[in-house]
Formats: C-alpha cells, sequence, structure tokens
C-alpha cells in the first residue's frame, strides 16, 4: 500500500494524534485554533525568516488541518444525507391497517 504525502512527511504518531483529536468534538475547536494561532504566530519552530524551511513547515501544517477539516465536513454531509433518507424511508414504509367491506 502506497503511503499519502502527509504520512511520509509527518511521524505517524503526531498524525494519527492529529486526526483522532480533531475529531473530537470537545478538542475540535482548540485544536483549529491552535493551529491557526500557530501558523499566524511569527515565533514558531521553524521560522518565516527561514527561506524555504519556515514556508514548509507552515504548508505541511496547513495541509493537514484544511484535510482533517474537510474530511470531518465530509463525514457529517454524510451521516446528516443517511439520517434523512432513513427518516423518509421510515415514514414510507408505515403500514395503515384498514377493514373494507363490499359494496356489491
Amino acid at each position: 500500500m502506497k503511503k499519502s504525502f502527509l504520512a511520509k512527511t509527518f511521524s505517524p504518531w503526531m498524525l494519527n494524534w492529529y486526526r483522532n483529536s480533531i475529531r473530537h468534538p470537545k478538542y475540535r475547536w482548540w485544536l483549529i485554533t491552535g493551529t491557526l494561532v500557530y501558523l499566524l504566530n511569527p515565533f514558531d519552530l521553524l521560522p518565516d525568516t527561514l527561506p524555504l524551511a519556515g514556508w514548509i513547515d507552515d504548508g505541511l501544517i496547513t495541509t493537514v488541518l484544511v484535510a482533517e477539516v474537510a474530511q470531518a465536513m465530509g463525514d457529517r454531509l454524510k451521516n446528516q444525507r443517511s439520517n434523512r433518507s432513513a427518516g423518509i424511508s421510515k415514514s414510507d414504509s408505515t403500514v395503515v391497517d384498514v377493514d373494507s367491506i363490499s359494496l356489491s
């Protein structure tokens, strides 16, 4: 199985931690806010004053953030669609018993 670019670049435990944390509703907004603060803060692990290394650092973190948020939104839309279609099929499958009489 071929590894994705993100899996090759980041250590597996760090990527798994980020994915699991961003999917947890309690920590999602804290992690997104923390990531955005890190990206906007001029003092980070690899400063942007280093011409290439600082930009790659920010680019990888941005890529992971966007990919995970897009995945979470896609999963949420799938759940909403499945719940909506389950609700429609449930109401369509309601059976009503009717007593009938013959008119002839």
